[in-house]
């Protein structure tokens, strides 16, 4: 039978509702598909490809007198860079990291006393950021203390160490550690994408696992162990130590000395550092990199993190590179606060309230690869200051002049201000704003006085990691009829 007598031959039935709208759904589908396709490959940018692409793509091209920085790389004038971002909703899980920005992990230890007890949820104990940047191959330590007088993010001002417990009492998304989160990035100003909790046990349990630390030991230690009916165990002084998981516990919670929560932070530190050494050494680094699923499998119900299992796989291998003397340790100490009495839940509270400049300092220090004392810090140059901070800076026309970010964009470049988008505000102002997105404080104070903005009303501090931006300027009618541009 050929094939026509053999189509002859079939009966088509009427088809029902439910396919003839299936096969709509897929024709539309199918067209969908096409369209999406061509776009795609007609306005590929990834590799190189000849001919030029057409000019909906979006795509800015050179044209006679455009610029050239020091790369040789054209720089496009204002008119050309792109349009502010379309908003996105907020969304509770951090962005996915590039592998090649800054990434900051915030580590919360509990306080045990509340811990044992059990009656609620508990405060943290220890906070310290971890933060390493993949560029220069640096990284640094920053531990702050419990008694820290901060504004939590809905709760108002209180220690800081009750962020984690207001985040689990009011069930909170991501609970605890989220709010804990949120309170350090803001009160240190720095974009933290990821934090981890860890219990007790846990920590034991790896370091044993790890075959114990060694640590340079300083000072005579008498210390409590975890746990009901433990004696006490002295640590000498001095030289190298070696810990197993209960003696480093005991070791990173003592705090009876003069200096107290300090002196404990610095121990902290000590025992990450000895944790780091014990890991990359050459001879266990390839073990428990081949091991890391299982020991995923066995902690992961101790340790309380929103990072993903390949970012920390990636992190580790990347810590590996990092040298000993690239990580900068940093403490807020007695020197950077002052000290103060208030009334927490009805009980006397004694609080450390800080000093924001020397806060601003030190995690300068920690957070840059040139440090706070750099020669252009020196120089005490604030337009040298502003390229160093090599902020992003979007301009956004708040006032009744047409183009006015136009001009104004062009303005602050010819000033070295990296402008990079530009458009329209989302309404009209009368006094020019500020908006700061991540912590670009020499370019916030440069365009203070570029912009005559001195009332703090006019600078929002809105920190937020996602932002494509650093710093936005919503101009206004007092710019607008300033004769401030050449």
């Amino acid at each position: 039978m050929n094939k026509i007598n053999f189509l002859k031959n079939i009966k088509w039935g009427r088809p029902s509702v439910m396919q003839i709208i299936f096969i709509a759904v897929g024709l539309v589908l199918a067209v969908g598909s096409f369209f999406f396709v061509r776009g795609f490959i007609t306005c590929w940018t990834i590799t190189d490809l000849p001919g030029a692409a057409p000019s909906d793509c979006g795509t800015v091209t050179g044209g006679p007198g455009f610029t050239l920085n020091e790369e040789g790389t054209a720089v496009p004038d204002v008119e050309e860079l792109p349009a502010p971002p379309v908003a996105i909703p907020d969304s509770n899980l951090p962005p996915a990291w590039d592998g090649a920005s800054r990434i900051t992990v915030l580590l919360i230890g509990l306080d045990y006393r509340d811990w044992v007890a059990g009656e609620g949820a508990p405060r943290s104990d220890t906070m310290i950021l971890l933060t390493i940047d993949p560029l220069t191959k640096t990284a640094g330590m920053l531990s702050i203390p419990r008694d820290m007088w901060v504004n939590i993010p809905g709760f108002g001002y209180s220690r800081i160490n009750t962020a984690y417990s207001s985040g689990e009492g009011s069930r909170l998304p991501g609970g605890g550690p989220e709010l804990a989160r949120k309170t350090v990035e803001q009160f240190i100003g720095v974009p933290i994408q990821y934090y981890a909790q860890i219990d007790f046990g846990t920590f034991v349990e790896f370091i044993d696992l790890i075959g114990g630390i060694d640590v340079y030991n300083d000072e005579v230690l008498r210390l409590d162990q975890v746990g009901s009916g433990k004696d006490k165990v002295k640590i000498t002084c001095c030289g190298m130590r070696h810990l197993r998981g209960d003696v480093a516990l005991a070791y990173v919670r003592f705090r009876k000395d003069k200096e107290g929560d300090v002196a404990r932070s610095k121990r902290q530190q000590k025992v990450i550092l000895a944790i780091r050494d014990k890991v990359m050494s050459p001879e266990n680094f390839p073990v428990l990199l081949g091991q890391a699923q299982q020991f995923y499998e066995k902690f992961s119900a101790g340790i309380n993190t929103n990072m993903p299992f390949d970012t920390a796989i990636r992190l580790g291998v990347l810590a590996k590179d990092i040298a000993p003397e690239n990580i900068k340790p940093g403490v807020i100490d007695y020197t950077m606060v002052n000290f103060d009495d208030v009334t927490l839940g009805g009980e006397p509270a004694s609080i450390m309230k800080p000093l924001p400049d020397k806060i601003r300092e030190l995690r300068d220090q920690v957070f840059t690869s040139a440090g706070a004392l750099s020669p252009l810090a020196a120089q005490n140059d604030p337009a040298a200051l502003m390229r160093e901070d090599a902020a992003r800076v979007r301009v956004l026309n708040g006032s009744f002049t047409g183009g006015l970010e136009i001009t104004t964009g062009n303005y602050l470049q010819t000033l070295g201000v990296p402008v990079t988008e530009a458009g329209p505000a989302d309404g009209a102002y009368n006094g020019t704003v500020i908006v700061l997105y991540s912590p670009k404080l020499y370019t916030l104070k440069y365009l203070q006085t570029v912009f005559g903005v001195g009332d703090s009303a006019r600078i929002w501090i809105q920190p937020d990691p996602t932002s494509s931006v650093d710093v936005e300027v919503r101009l206004g009618n007092d710019w607008a009829n300033s004769n401030s541009m050449p």
